[in-house]
């Protein structure tokens, strides 16, 4: 295999293994060890590139770099006035391990900077992979989702919109393997499926938001790309022969329609099995004609001019037809502008049902979302609630009774968790990569003119992938998804880390000179001199890594031991499952958890007032947690007799959290009991 085609696969792999190991994001031990493993991989590229003597000279991308590290320090630091310290410990460990992959990959720009085809083919191999997995739990429900009870795609996410997103994602470096005029013509054609299956994918998970990020990614594609034509007709051969299957699947209730009997899940699996895999044959069948007649009998410049003005027209015709279906529907196009924004913006929107329905719908509960969000941030405008937060803060403002974790949306989270300036140091970042960006692939003004070599364009497709990222970001929360974010740091780092267009265009290309002769791996070893200093930085980067990555097991270190705890108490060993409880509030000291279950084991062994005192620790560590002050009233009021006290508790529990019904319920309760202590 050659060195491109090992990075490649190396970068498709590890890209697939971290969107199936961390999975959404949500379980803790899965996403903790996918945030350590990255940790040390992107330390140990740091210290490849410092040893290999690779990293000297100016490191294009620093300034971004040195904005991520900003804000993952700020994030670190949001735990001392955050109102859920322990979910603010877990976003600093996501936040520091999506750092060390961007510094790993700029460090292995600087190794392998000629390297690019091969990580645009990875990019390419990982979302096959997952978007591959999400369709099989169609195909054979029975072996990979035999408890699924959603019709939308959201394996191995958990989470629909992330596998939108992936499927999104993958579209840009499949247009630029079908469009590009290098490669092998059969390799090449292979893209042609793989935008079928990826359009299938996307189509299933009903993601609007996916939808939306690609349509701009695309536009910017064949705004930016000089190879419209060349891509053009894949994508439109992809989208014509995904219609029919994706059309199909809609009507069959036993794939559209939640809580479908695992047997007819299954017979209409196979089924769609079936026409996938007639699609992706009928596309790579195209793909290849396709191909190899343009190589051997060309394109007559009158068919280009044919084929550009149709594009162009189709282009034009979208929006026209559009605005004149607009203009036919009740109220006009401002009626149904007004309307569609209503919809999108109203807080009290009906939420659309999770069926093939709502990819023609515009309502949301996203606004909702938002609206809480940003009455969490006028709370603290400055600083924010705390990294991750807005699951507690949202409680005092929420209108529902739903169990919300984000606010589906980049910047209104920011601002909920880190304020205006958790904000800045985002934009900070954000500008800071699109300055880079645009030197790197020659969108500056000063850069017209430029040529396109094969570089700039797969330059181009991977900010491509950004662009589609950071849009869905800005409209959900993919961002604490590892399996998507990675993708789109990865590409992001490599971008940035490449450095201007004009400086590599004018750069001398250095005479062929014949191979020198492979010396033992012994004798190069025993040769090697490492840069000054550069032995003593490596190992401070690694050391840096592994307490990084100590620190972040300590949730899950906690976690175990409260397993062992429970395990403990419901066998009756209640000393050691004390003790176990104690373990876990000490390696996690921001977590409420091990101080309720202690609490819950004290009570057990009749040790009313540690258990009590338990609770109360609770309420001191988290005074903004609705569940805490809860959790200490009803014991207070329960085993402890002490409605006066309860009533003073659950004053506080409902107002952090009107809107629970217990939270009432539970008030009047001790309320009575109080007045009938006190008697008439």
């Amino acid at each position: 295999m050659s060195a491109d085609g090992a990075l490649a696969l190396a970068v498709g792999l590890a890209l697939a293994a971290v969107a199936l190991a961390a999975d959404g994001g949500l379980r803790l031990e899965r996403t903790t060890w996918t945030e350590v493993g990255l940790m040390c991989l992107g330390a140990s590229l740091a210290a490849g590139a410092l040893l290999t003597g690779r990293a000297q000279g100016r490191l294009h991308g620093a300034l971004t770099l040195l904005a991520l590290a900003a804000l993952a320090v700020f994030t670190a630091l949001s735990i001392v006035w955050s109102l859920a310290p322990a979910e603010s410990w877990l976003e600093a460990n996501r936040t520091i391990a999506y750092v060390a992959a961007f510094a790993g990959v700029l460090a292995l720009v600087r190794m392998v900077p000629g390297r690019w085809a091969a990580v645009l083919h990875g990019v390419i191999l990982g979302c096959l992979l997952v978007c591959g997995v999400a369709l099989l739990t169609k195909v054979f429900p029975a072996a990979l989702a035999p408890d699924e009870t959603f019709a939308r795609l959201r394996e191995p996410f958990g989470y629909w919109n992330a596998v939108g997103l992936m499927a999104a994602l993958g579209v840009p470096p499949l247009l630029w393997l079908a469009a590009r005029r290098s490669g092998h013509l059969a390799a090449n054609a292979l893209a042609w499926p793989g935008l079928g299956l990826l359009f299938a994918c996307l189509m299933l998970s009903y993601s609007r938001g996916a939808l939306l990020a690609l349509a701009f990614g695309l536009a910017f594609w064949f705004v930016a790309v000089p190879l419209r034509l060349r891509s053009a007709l894949p994508l439109i051969a992809a989208t014509l022969a995904a219609a029919p299957v994706v059309a199909w699947a809609f009507t069959r209730d036993a794939l559209a329609t939640d809580r479908v009997p695992l047997a007819a899940r299954s017979d209409a699996g196979t089924d769609l099995g079936a026409l996938l895999l007639l699609m992706a044959v009928v596309l790579l069948i195209a793909g290849l004609a396709a191909n190899f007649a343009v190589a051997r009998f060309g394109v007559p410049h009158r068919a280009r001019r044919i084929a550009a003005g149709g594009l162009i027209g189709l282009m034009v015709a979208v929006p026209v037809i559009l605005v004149v279906a607009l203009a036919a529907a009740p109220g006009g196009v401002h009626g149904q502008v007004s309307n569609t924004w209503d919809k999108l913006t109203n807080p009290l929107a009906r939420t659309p049902a999770n069926t093939p329905d709502r990819l023609t719908t515009t309502s949301s509960v996203r606004a909702r979302y938002w609206d809480e969000a940003l009455k969490v941030y006028d709370d603290t405008k400055l600083v924010g609630a705390g990294a991750g937060a807005f699951v507690v803060a949202r409680s005092r403002h929420r209108t529902d009774r739903l169990a919300v974790r984000h606010a589906h949306g980049y910047a209104v989270q920011t601002l909920a968790d880190l304020g205006l300036l958790g904000l800045g140091l985002s934009l900070l970042a954000t500008g800071a990569w699109v300055a880079t960006a645009m030197r790197s692939t020659g969108l500056r003004r000063r850069d017209r003119g430029l040529g396109y070599d094969p570089e700039r364009i797969g330059l181009l497709t991977m900010a491509t992938v950004v662009l589609v990222f950071g849009v869905h970001s800005l409209i959900d929360w993919t961002w604490f998804v590892p399996g998507t974010a990675v993708v789109a740091l990865l590409c992001a780092a490599w971008v940035a880390g490449r450095g201007p267009l004009r400086e590599r265009l004018a750069a001398p290309r250095e005479p062929a000179t014949p191979p020198a002769p492979v010396r033992p791996w012994r004798e190069r070893l025993a040769a090697y001199r490492p840069p000054r200093a550069a032995g003593a930085v490596a190992v401070a980067m690694l050391a840096v890594a592994l307490a990084g990555s100590w620190a972040a097991i300590q949730p899950v270190r906690a976690a175990r031991a409260e397993d062992r705890a429970i395990d403990d108490a419901q066998l009756g060993r209640y000393a050691a499952a004390a003790a176990s409880a104690r373990t876990a509030a000490a390696r996690n000291p921001l977590s409420v958890e091990p101080l309720w279950q202690l609490a819950f084991i004290e009570d057990a062994r009749n040790h009313e007032r540690a258990a009590a005192d338990s609770l109360e620790a609770a309420v001191r560590l988290q005074p903004a947690n609705p569940e805490a002050w809860r959790r200490l009233g009803r014991y207070q009021l329960s085993a402890l007799d002490d409605p006066k006290a309860a009533v003073a508790a659950f004053r506080a529990t409902y107002f952090l959290d009107p809107q629970a019904p217990q939270s009432l319920s539970d008030f009047l309760e001790a309320s009575r009991a109080a007045r009938q202590r006190k008697g008439p």
